[in-house]
């Protein structure tokens, strides 16, 4: 997957493609998929997500003159000296939402929902963790993963099953980080009248309309300002390589505050980012 910036299409003067790949496609078909933009004329490919590394890996040691970068992957399997592994801190804008749901349940109970047990979605939990217990060293947070393959990211049945049973004991707000099974933990969120903390994008504006209430905060991941500046860099002719980590202090992840229901807790949310952005708190990754 090309992923499109239309900031920087504007603002650098780019030519963009956008190629949208299919579920469950395996490394040789992806790795096609990358040979194809470059047949197409493609100069700079941005892959998007994890499951795209051994492809990414492998077509940049075949066109070591075409800058690759792969967005939430710095394994060895795309390692490349034309490669830019471009992640973000998960971990830290997980333990600021981490933080709101203790700050905010009344239970002492909240929960965490993961799509795939990966080293990835592992950084969600354990900041999660981190910053609920940083509030409340006795709160209870349950742990659920939907998948052992991508299918945990695309399966809103399972995640609203697993969002209940947290529910049901006792829970009242979880976090989710299952992409596309997202939407069943809002649901399940609604008919509870609990609540649920969305991910990478600012949910509140973008889940469907009727879960949107149920939806205390987000953790957002600030893709746009990765892409962007590696597309800026590499017009300015810095070929780039390794991994390029996006935090707090960059940007590149943070919470939201659509919906007002952190308001009462801002100044207290912003009191731990500023711990983070000041090296006081060093957040657990796993």
């Amino acid at each position: 997957t090309l992923f499109r910036s239309d900031k920087a299409k504007d603002e650098l003067k780019v030519e963009t493609a956008e190629v949208e790949a299919s579920q469950g496609e395996n490394d040789a078909a992806r790795e096609d998929r990358l040979n194809q933009l470059i047949e197409s004329g493609c100069t700079d490919i941005i892959a998007v997500g994890y499951m795209y590394a051994k492809a990414v890996g492998g077509a940049a040691k075949e066109n070591s003159d075409i800058q690759f970068a792969i967005i939430d992957d710095a394994s060895e399997d795309s390692a490349g000296e034309n490669v830019a592994q471009l992640t973000f801190a998960e971990e830290q804008g997980s333990y600021l939402v981490g933080a709101a749901a203790a700050l905010k349940s009344k239970s002492n109970k909240v929960g965490f929902i993961g799509g795939v047990d990966v080293p990835l979605i592992n950084k969600f939990q354990a900041g999660f963790e981190a910053g609920a217990k940083a509030v409340n060293p006795d709160i209870e947070v349950s742990t659920k993963y939907l998948a052992e393959d991508g299918s945990g990211f695309a399966d809103p049945a399972k995640g609203q099953t697993a969002a209940e049973g947290m529910y049901d004991n006792g829970a009242d707000v979880v976090y989710h980080a299952a992409g596309g099974s997202g939407s069943g933990v809002f649901k399940a969120a609604k008919a509870a009248k609990k609540m649920a903390i969305g991910v990478d994008s600012d949910q509140a504006l973008t889940a469907e309309e009727d879960v949107r209430d149920v939806i205390l905060t987000s953790m957002v991941k600030n893709v746009d300002v990765a892409v962007f500046d590696h597309i800026k860099a590499v017009t300015e002719g810095d070929m780039q390589s390794g991994n390029v980590i996006f935090d707090l202090k960059a940007g590149g992840v943070d919470y939201s505050t659509t919906g007002g229901k952190v308001d009462d807790i801002k100044d207290k949310l912003d009191g731990y980012k500023q711990e983070i952005v000041d090296g006081k708190v060093t957040v657990p990754t796993k």
